[in-house]
């Protein structure tokens, strides 16, 4: 569509009118189904949102702390690209195209009023669930600008993504999880169960030896969702990450948050607390890593350790009950 797009008629809604979808589609044009609507005959691009339902799909769209309202892309299957609607959206302005939002109420759709891309940050990427609470996969937030009134009643976002990275540190016993920030309504798994009773029981192990422990919550650049280290050992300064079973796949995700997590932590040693001892391949590869294994016994726990035996394994034994709880 080129930038000489002619109006078909004059746009009458005011923002907190409410309208029938079908009607505004058969005055402004735009696709009637999904949530992105660019019209071919006038010059709108239609935004729909709906609050409730939206959340089965991992969209969670509201208002910012930046005056701005975030808006989540099109696409419900994998990995969301810059195309079809998106692109409508964040090339709206060259094809002369205003963003007209509306959102679901019971009576219909509510009109919120003339949106913009941000000129500066026109979107960024988050993490959600596909539809159905499946596999989580990467999602495009847009930051509309109003133009004019607009209804800013609505949903809020929990916090708007900073230009530069924050590390906060947290008690350890706060149970916040990075998996409830990006899709806050799911119930844990029985493997996430095991990994909070295995964080409490080496926690409250190492807080009976006089060692000061914390947890991170980290805000990296232009992320919206926080990280959460699992433990992190303040004498030792040690970074631990733990995992629920000692499968390859939660293993290798376990290494992969430590070293995402050490970009932002000062840590001298890196350690994953799991439910058992893993098998050999696995345990040869953390220690091709410099990471060491800690898993609980009957009455203590267990060390692998590579960190004060050069190439080979130092295996030790630490004494003490294993909290129940």
């Amino acid at each position: 569509m080129g930038k000489n797009l002619e109006v078909s008629m004059e746009w009458t809604p005011q923002p907190g009118d409410v309208v029938v979808r079908r009607e505004l589609h058969e005055q402004y044009g735009g696709r009637r189904q999904g949530g992105i609507g660019p019209s071919r005959v006038t010059p709108n691009v239609l935004l729909f949102t709906d609050p409730l339902k939206g959340h089965q799909h991992g969209y969670f769209d509201g208002w910012g702390d930046d005056g701005c309202y975030h808006y989540a892309g099109e696409g419900q299957i994998g990995d969301q690209r810059m195309v079809q609607g998106n692109l409508a959206v964040l090339n709206h302005q060259d094809d002369g195209r205003a963003l007209r939002l509306f959102r679901a109420v019971p009576d219909g759709m509510e009109y919120l009023g003339e949106f913009e891309v941000d000129p500066e940050q026109p979107y960024y990427l988050t993490d959600a669930p596909e539809t159905g609470d499946g596999p989580v996969r990467s999602v495009i937030m847009f930051r509309l600008r109003p133009v004019g009134d607009v209804k800013r009643e609505g949903a809020h976002i929990p916090k708007t993504p900073a230009p530069k990275a924050t590390t906060t540190e947290i008690p350890p016993e706060e149970q916040r999880t990075e998996r409830s920030h990006v899709d806050p309504s799911r119930e844990p798994y029985e493997a996430e169960r095991r990994e909070a009773t295995l964080v409490r029981a080496y926690r409250d192990y190492l807080s009976a030896l006089g060692h000061q422990v914390v947890r991170h919550q980290i805000n990296p650049p232009g992320e919206a969702k926080p990280l959460y280290t699992d433990l992190y050992d303040q004498d030792a300064k040690e970074l631990i990450e733990a995992k629920g079973t000692v499968t390859r796949e939660g293993i290798r995700m376990a290494i992969g948050q430590l070293l995402d997590y050490r970009r932002y932590v000062v840590a001298q040693r890196l350690a994953l607390l799991l439910p058992s001892e893993p098998r050999r391949d696995l345990v040869e590869l953390c220690r091709e890593l410099a990471i060491d294994i800690i898993w609980p016994r009957e009455q203590g726990w267990e060390r692998l350790s590579d960190q004060e035996a050069g190439d080979s394994q130092e295996k030790q034994s630490w004494a003490g009950p294993l909290s129940r709880r």
